[in-house]
């Protein structure tokens, strides 16, 4: 049988603790040590896990294989965990009781599992430990650090909205930087300097590519099927304003990756458009931000960029 290929697919690792709600495993864990943990997860074998933060956003996407052929998935989700295999038992029937259609699993008794991010081709990692994280974004690796609790879910809802933001998320840091030490308006004179000048990709700039091929398949279905309503939806939500957000646009434009709607806000503050756009998933490199958009939206870390050195 031939090797099963990953090169030309989206592949997401998520680790348990983003995927399920967690907390009452973590509590006996911390309260009681490894042996106690060992023999809880024993016990609730079979009580299936609830879902956590990043849930509906990895069910939504897996939900987008109905695009591609039988047995040739367009998405391919495998879970990163810091569990050895007898405690991952759970979590791996925890999947199956959901219904969610993950085979694959790298189990890591009390190690990070996101060396292995390369070997898998993977171009987003998601856990809610918060270390790990930042050890694979300063490896250069695509990795977020899930915020928040599990948000209340429409199941009779198909669609799968994406949000980012750019700077420092799918752009490189270089102007935030110019921001950060000069200002407001020396960081629009940069800006109007540059504006035809694209940014260094930053570290989800590839992940937005691999759900654009997946959009992309959308709308040859929708040629193929009129009736078909299209389910993905990306948006970026970020402080630029105009005339900044020029150069924003023309560096999507030359990395070749597209967004559905852009909201260039200008500093007002970005939990009031997460509750209107709802997205299944935002990403930010700020935590100042998210701290706010957490409380209503499935929210992640990218802890990329100067910004974040020093930053809890």
């Amino acid at each position: 049988m031939p090797p099963y290929e990953l090169a030309d697919r989206l592949v997401v690792g998520v680790a348990s603790s983003a995927l399920f709600d967690l907390e009452e495993s973590d509590a006996v864990f911390r309260e009681q040590g490894e042996e106690a943990y060992r023999a809880y997860q024993e016990e609730n074998l079979d009580a299936t896990l609830r879902p956590g933060a990043a849930f509906a956003f990895i069910q939504r996407l897996l939900s987008l294989n109905d695009l591609g052929d039988p047995g040739d998935p367009l998405v391919e989700v495998i879970i990163l965990s810091r569990n050895d295999p007898d405690t991952g038992l759970r979590v791996m029937r925890s999947i199956q009781a959901h219904e969610l259609p993950i085979t694959r699993a790298v189990f890591m008794q009390g190690r990070s599992p996101h060396p292995f991010m390369t070997a898998f081709n993977m171009s987003l990692f998601l856990s809610a430990n918060g270390d790990d994280v930042r050890e694979a974004v300063a490896a250069g690796l695509p990795a977020g650090h899930v915020l928040g609790s599990p948000q209340a879910d429409d199941p009779a809802d198909r669609d799968l909205r994406i949000a980012f933001d750019f700077d420092g998320v799918l752009a490189g840091d270089a102007s935030e930087q110019v921001y950060q030490a000069g200002g407001l308006e020396e960081f629009r004179a940069h800006e109007a300097r540059n504006a035809a000048t694209p940014h260094d990709p930053g570290p989800l700039r590839d992940f937005l590519a691999s759900v654009n091929r997946i959009q992309r398949r959308e709308e040859q279905r929708r040629r193929d099927d009129p009736d078909y309503t299209i389910r993905v939806h990306v948006s970026i939500v970020t402080a630029r304003s105009a005339p900044t957000h020029e150069r924003a646009v023309t560096s999507l434009k030359k990395w070749g990756v597209t967004v559905n709607d852009a909201f260039f806000l200008g500093g007002i503050e970005k939990g009031a458009v997460m509750k209107v756009l709802r997205p299944h998933i935002f990403f930010d490199d700020q935590v100042t931000h998210l701290e706010r958009t957490s409380r209503t939206t499935p929210s992640v870390h990218v802890p990329f960029g100067k910004i974040n050195e020093t930053a809890p």
